[in-house]
């Protein structure tokens, strides 16, 4: 709020508060419901995401789920829910003793398998103390929307003793009438205990089977991760490859840094590739944190080999006694084959931001390539686009021009991971692409978040527009609409179809 202005909410919390003289705002509540009103959070309710499936089999749930029962058997008489989430603020398990309790938290969906992050349900104490990462109390007029004023939350976040990440949060909420003088120290204390309880069963865990799916996999020499051949993209790319190239031909250890999705692992193996086109490359990416070890037992010992390439997708999410064993494993690798017969292990890594490289890692590193996103490198989305057509029919596949303008014009959040979801799904349905086949999302500038009715009236407004044949007024009336509001909403969305 460097402007001086204040969030919305504040003008209602006077009211709310149900207090002549309600205590001041602070800062921290302020700074959130700022992102609250800029994540688009209504003001009245919450509708936060529902997922449905979680891990619970997790030494975090399991830990967490043991400690909160213990707390409950001794608040078996009082108005408390006790819960535990995940990092996102995904609600994992709840207990109380209160069934009126229940069936209200029910109500405003603080139930398992809803995410309670700050970005889905506004100011409320698990999502900010997930936010800030700090123990948090938010009472009941504190919360951003309306219909959470009825509570009082304290929330702690839960530390991973061994890495010092956050695995999740316990979250105690109450009514708001009720005394909560202990509310947060009680949430501090069972943060605390499941933070213990997961470092005693660390200490005396076996090691786990091998996880299913892809762990690494070895790419035959005319190919790169995640990309094929395709190498022929924008000035951007390729000077970052160029780059990534002259280091890793002077024997220097390269990690390239950006926003995930964007082809920093591609980056890598194509720099790679001109340097020894027939080598394997061997990439391999992080799996559950509870898998590391039998990770790196599975894949570790290709180091050794020669002819082999190396590439650590995502090392700023390895544990940091995972990272001091990766390294002590490429210095020896690189030492004995450089030694043995000249050819020093190749070897590169990929992480959001060279500072999140866990301080093992970042000592072996000579050279940082950072990558733009896709968002700022527009003239590769096409290549790209046809690329990912191609793959998916394996045939070229027509794109045409409306299409290609709304490819080019969306900000892709999500990356060229995105961008290749979106026409492949596309490419399997049609031989040539068109604006009717692409997400509506495409084409649509909206400020704020839609609820499931306007998300559908958007998408059923952008299906109707990609027609060209349509006039706007028989457009509006194949919608059951007059033209002004055909109009309207086209402004209310952001709707921007290529041709109208």
């Amino acid at each position: 709020m460097a402007d001086g202005t204040l969030p919305r909410r504040t003008a209602i919390h006077a009211e709310v508060s149900h207090d002549d003289a309600p205590s001041p705002v602070s800062g921290r509540l302020l700074a959130s419901w700022q992102r609250s009103e800029d994540y688009g959070v209504s003001l009245d309710s919450v509708d936060p995401v529902f997922s449905g499936t979680y891990d619970t089999e997790s030494l975090f749930f399991r830990c967490g789920a043991q400690v909160l029962a213990d707390l409950h058997a001794t608040l078996v008489g009082e108005p408390v829910s006790l819960m535990l989430t995940d990092p996102d603020g995904l609600v994992l398990n709840r207990l109380s003793g209160d069934t009126s309790l229940l069936r209200s938290l029910d109500a405003v969906h603080l139930a398992p398998g809803f995410s309670y992050a700050e970005r889905e349900a506004g100011t409320n104490g698990l999502g900010l103390a997930l936010a800030d990462r700090v123990p948090t109390l938010v009472r009941a007029s504190e919360h951003y929307a309306v219909s959470l004023c009825t509570y009082t939350c304290a929330a702690a976040p839960v530390l991973d003793p061994r890495t010092g990440r956050v695995e999740g949060a316990v979250n105690l909420t109450t009514w708001s009438d009720t005394r909560s003088d202990l509310l947060l120290a009680l949430a501090q204390s069972a943060a605390g205990n499941t933070a213990a309880l997961m470092l005693a069963r660390a200490g005396g865990r076996t090691p786990r089977p091998a996880p299913p799916g892809r762990v690494f996999r070895v790419e035959p020499g005319r190919l790169e991760p995640g990309s094929g051949s395709l190498d022929e993209l924008s000035t951007a790319w390729t000077d970052a490859v160029a780059g990534a190239a002259a280091a890793l031909g002077h024997d220097r250890v390269v990690v390239a840094v950006g926003e995930p999705g964007n082809g920093r692992a591609t980056l890598l193996a194509q720099a790679e590739r001109r340097l020894r086109r027939h080598d394997r490359i061997l990439s391999a990416a992080p799996p559950a944190p509870k898998d590391v070890e039998t990770w790196l037992d599975l894949w570790a010992p290709e180091l050794r080999h020669d002819h082999t390439a190396v590439v650590v997708r995502d090392v700023d999410t390895l544990p940091l006694w995972a990272a001091e064993r990766l390294r002590d494993l490429v210095v020896r690798a690189r030492s004995e084959r450089g030694g043995a017969t000249g050819d020093v292990l190749p070897f590169a890594m990929t992480a959001t931001r060279y500072d999140d490289v866990p301080e093992p890692l970042a000592a072996l590193v000579d050279t940082v390539v950072p990558l733009a996103p896709l968002r700022e490198r527009p003239d590769d989305v096409l290549p790209l686009a046809h690329h990912a057509a191609r793959a998916a029919r394996g045939r070229d596949v027509t794109i045409t021009a409306a299409a290609a303008t709304g490819l080019r014009g969306y900000a892709w959040p999500g990356g060229v991971a995105e961008l290749v979801r979106v026409v492949r799904d596309a490419a399997v349905r049609a031989d040539i692409v068109d604006v009717a086949h692409l997400p509506a999302d495409l084409f649509s500038g909206s400020a704020h978040r839609l609820s499931r009715i306007e998300r559908f009236e958007r998408d059923e407004i952008v299906r109707v527009l990609s027609r060209s044949e349509l006039t706007m007024r028989e457009a509006a009336e194949e919608l059951g609409m007059s033209r002004a509001t055909l109009y309207r909403k086209v402004g209310q969305y952001g709707i921007r179809v290529p041709g109208r």
